[in-house]
C-alpha cells in the first residue's frame, strides 16, 4: 500500500544529510527536486531521487555516486517490491547518512564530464 507520505533523507550541496518527511506524491517530488523526477536504484530497498536535468540547468555538485555526480538537492528514499517510493527504515537511514555524510565539492569540469548520453544502435 503505497503511504501519503515518506521518511527520506534529504542532501543538500554542502550539508549533512537530514532526515524529512516528504508527501509521495508526483507534483511534491518535483518541487522538492526543483524539476522532473529521476529515480536511481541504490540496492533492492532504496533509491536516489533528484533532478533529471540538474547538469544541464547547471544545478551544484553535491555527491558522487560510483562514477556519477549527484547534482543539486536529492533524496534518499525506500523503494517497495512493487516500484513504490516508501519511507526508510531506521537501518537504511544509518547506512545513507554515513554514505552521504560527507560533503563534498566539485569543479564545473567534473561536472561537465559526467554528463553525457550515450547512443546505442541495435
Amino acid at each position: 500500500m503505497k503511504e501519503d507520505n515518506i521518511r527520506v533523507l534529504k542532501v543538500e550541496p554542502q550539508k549533512e544529510p537530514e532526515v524529512v518527511t516528504l508527501k509521495n506524491d508526483l507534483e511534491s517530488m518535483q518541487e522538492a527536486v526543483g524539476g522532473l523526477i529521476e529515480i536511481i536504484d541504490l540496492s533492492e530497498t532504496a533509491c536516489v531521487l533528484c533532478n533529471e536535468e540538474g547538469k544541464l540547468n547547471g544545478l551544484e555538485g553535491n555527491r558522487s555516486l560510483g562514477n556519477d555526480i549527484l547534482v543539486g538537492t536529492f533524496y534518499v528514499t525506500g523503494s517497495d517490491y512493487d516500484g513504490n517510493l516508501c519511507s526508510l527504515s531506521d537501518a537504511e537511514i544509518t547506512e545513507y547518512t554515513n554514505q552521504f555524510l560527507e560533503p563534498e565539492t566539485f569543479k564545473p569540469e567534473e561536472i561537465e564530464a559526467a554528463t553525457g548520453f550515450k547512443f546505442l544502435s541495435f
